[in-house]
């Protein structure tokens, strides 16, 4: 039973909804229950990509106050324990997701909602879409691989104002500076997002999950490092049955079935 969230399947696309009313803010249940559900969706063959979207006005306008508030007399072992345990986990499953995830944001993406959207591999804003990494107004620094992601997405000085100041980013922004793929009217936000869901469902799995790696990999590593690790995945990737799927589709002009191995 999930109380901060909805899963929805819709064919090949599985949909991790928030649904905490109009500012979706999240507590530590919250992120209990998106860690379960990409467990749950990734472990589906079924299912080929993720969206996380939200219900209502906001994506997440950020951290449930009373959390924040009971943060304050919490042990500093107990948040890292119990707290931040959960709010990590969620990240950290949606980043190294091997299927393609996508976040859908309208409104407000502040704080975790801000770095939930960081950790997909593709953005889709609504025109009204708002990023902002806030924490330092409440003293405290982003935890969950914003300081890490900001700079190589969007470049240092412009992860300084967002991260050193708060400064707010707006979609058109976004766009610009490479934080979001794509903006669309919001009317619009759910039938991209199912269009681009769609687009990367019929990827060759194996070939999407080793590019995700060796892109995340290469965030960290030297180029010597890339040589030494492509090779072997290529040399697999080139015994697979979806690479002569799509050696077949190619010449015969055809959209490939890739079947993930």
């Amino acid at each position: 039973m999930m109380d901060d969230i909805r899963v929805v399947r819709e064919g090949a696309v599985g949909h991790i909804v928030l649904a905490r009313g109009s500012g979706n803010t999240i507590r530590p249940q919250t992120m209990r229950e998106i860690g379960a559900a990409i467990d749950e969706l990734e472990a589906d063959p079924a299912i080929r990509c993720l969206i996380l979207r939200a219900e209502g006005k906001h994506f997440s306008a950020g951290a449930d106050f009373a959390f924040l508030d009971a943060l304050v007399e919490t042990p500093a072992i107990d948040v890292q324990t119990q707290v931040y345990a959960h709010f990590q986990g969620a990240v950290r499953r949606f980043y190294a997701c091997a299927k393609p995830t996508i976040a859908l944001v309208q409104g407000a993406a502040v704080t975790v909602g801000c770095e939930l959207a960081l950790a997909a591999d593709f953005r889709v804003a609504s025109e009204d879409a708002m990023f902002q990494e806030s924490w330092i107004r409440l003293g405290i620094m982003p935890p969950l691989r914003g300081t890490f992601l900001l700079p190589r997405i969007i470049g240092m000085g412009r992860a300084a104002e967002m991260c050193l100041r708060g400064r707010a980013v707006r979609a058109e922004e976004a766009m610009t500076i490479g934080l979001v793929g794509e903006v669309v009217a919001r009317d619009a936000l759910m039938t991209r997002g199912n269009e681009l869901a769609l687009e990367l469902a019929a990827a060759a799995p194996l070939a999407y999950a080793a590019v995700k790696r060796a892109l995340h990999r290469g965030l960290e590593t030297s180029m010597e490092t890339e040589w030494a690790a492509n090779l072997p995945t290529q040399a697999i990737l080139l015994g697979s049955d979806d690479f002569r799927e799509g050696l077949s589709s190619a010449k015969e002009r055809r959209a490939a079935a890739f079947v993930g191995r």
